[in-house]
């Protein structure tokens, strides 16, 4: 299916301003940044960038949408017949899927002609907004929970495809599992779950229904005992299924407190490998609150896959340089209070001490000259790749390979970060954004 329609109507009327006054074909940069970090929030977790690169592949305008254009005069023949032969044939670069970022990181830099990018915007903000939200909340949650291993319960809380996304987003940014079905096919992430209350409600006793899940799961599987009171199910639950029992599941009470007597119950019945999940709206602050208690694994639902309160990245699409009429290029912001945005190709790189984070380099070049390399920052990371090469999507940033190595960036770079980014209170970012004209 055709991405192209996934937009919003001003980026086509643009284009078409722009191919009716000759500005269309001028050379231009556009990046994708955040002014300020949502929440208080210490840092950002890049998500979304091989959803966004599969998505490009399939933004072509076919039949169906340019008939559409055409019957509901939303932009003019001229724009039309350009369309119909649209492919994004400029260069992408942008931070690694699971990187960090900070206000100010251009996270992506779009180059191409401004008809080419500027159709862009949409698409990019809607899918890097969602799946940055959903991983920077998914970051918090996995670093209150340790070592403890977290899983992604939030399908029913989002629209369909925004619950795949945000599974896929959550993973990369710490979760060993999903409840999604259509997430673990695409992306290669482990699913699991058993049953749900409607199991035990559906059988004449507590004991049929756990009889019933032993016979079809084995004894490996995890039951839920609060259905009606929590310490006779786990009675009933060891009865059924022996000492041997995988683990017990609780979604309601006061969680410390009944997490501490099922442990002691299960260890009086001899059940001592019978692991807790705790469920019930869990957030990052709730997981905190247990780390004392003895707690095995964390579902997680609404509160990760809607950003833990902050649903948007805050991020925005500008344009921040461009070819003149005379050829010569500028630099160009938008200088809005409260909404400005700094102009300039730029390069970004993460200034180390011994390893931790200290600062969030940024170059920025007045024109379109060579910006900086590692070899002008020795002390730094460099934190772009080319995504896309005039035209030519890089594959290893797609589907389930793709999501797998953003995982695996993502949890060895946050352990570059200060200790005072693990903090979960409100505060400035963990490391401070320096913008630096390039060498």
């Amino acid at each position: 299916m055709s991405s192209a329609f996934l937009t919003d109507r001003y980026e086509l009327t643009m284009l078409a301003a722009s191919l009716r006054d000759g500005t269309a074909a001028r050379p231009s940069v556009f990046e994708l940044f955040s002014r300020r970090l949502s929440g208080g929030r210490r840092f950002g977790v890049v998500a979304g960038t091989g959803r966004l690169l599969t998505l490009l592949r399939d933004f072509r305008f076919g039949d169906d949408e340019l008939r559409y254009l055409r019957d509901n005069d939303v932009v003019d023949a001229e724009a039309v017949a350009y369309l119909e032969n649209y492919r994004f044939t400029g260069t992408i670069r942008g931070y690694r899927e699971g990187e960090l970022y900070f206000p100010g990181s251009p996270i992506l830099t779009i180059e191409g002609t401004f008809a080419d990018a500027v159709v862009l915007e949409t698409l990019a903000l809607s899918v890097m907004n969602h799946d940055s939200a959903v991983a920077t909340a998914a970051s918090r949650m996995s670093i209150a929970a340790g070592e403890r291993p977290l899983a992604e319960m939030g399908s029913r809380r989002a629209a369909e495809q925004s619950a795949v996304a945000a599974a896929r987003a959550a993973y990369i940014a710490g979760f060993a599992s999903t409840s999604n079905l259509e997430a673990g096919r695409r992306w290669g992430i482990p699913t699991m779950g058993t049953a749900a209350h409607s199991w035990t409600l559906l059988h004449d006793s507590e004991e049929d229904a756990f009889r019933s899940q032993i016979d079809s799961l084995g004894t490996d599987t995890t039951l839920l005992v609060d259905t009606y009171d929590i310490e006779k199910g786990v009675e009933t639950a060891i009865r059924v299924a022996g000492t041997g029992l995988g683990g017990v599941r609780l979604d309601s009470g006061d969680l410390p407190l009944v997490a501490a007597a099922v442990r002691e119950q299960l260890d009086g019945l001899g059940a001592t490998e019978t692991k807790i999940t705790v469920t019930s709206d869990l957030d990052e602050y709730a997981i905190a609150a247990l780390a004392a208690s003895p707690v095995d694994f964390y579902g997680v639902g609404t509160s990760v896959v809607t950003g833990s309160g902050y649903p948007t990245a805050s991020m925005v699409y500008k344009l921040v340089a461009r070819q003149d009429s005379a050829g010569g290029w500028v630099a160009v912001a938008k200088a809005s209070t409260d909404k400005g945005s700094k102009g300039g190709r730029k390069a970004a790189f993460r200034t180390l001490d011994d390893g931790v984070a200290v600062a969030e380099t940024v170059s920025v070049a007045d024109g379109f000259e060579q910006v900086d390399t590692a070899a002008e920052h020795p002390d730094a990371r460099a934190l772009q790749v080319v995504l896309v090469d005039g035209g030519e999507i890089d594959s290893s940033h797609e589907g389930a390979a793709g999501t797998a190595s953003a995982r695996d960036h993502h949890l060895r770079v946050r352990e570059e970060l200060p200790v005072r980014a693990l903090a979960l209170s409100k505060s400035d970012p963990a490391i401070p954004t320096l913008f630096v004209d390039a060498l």
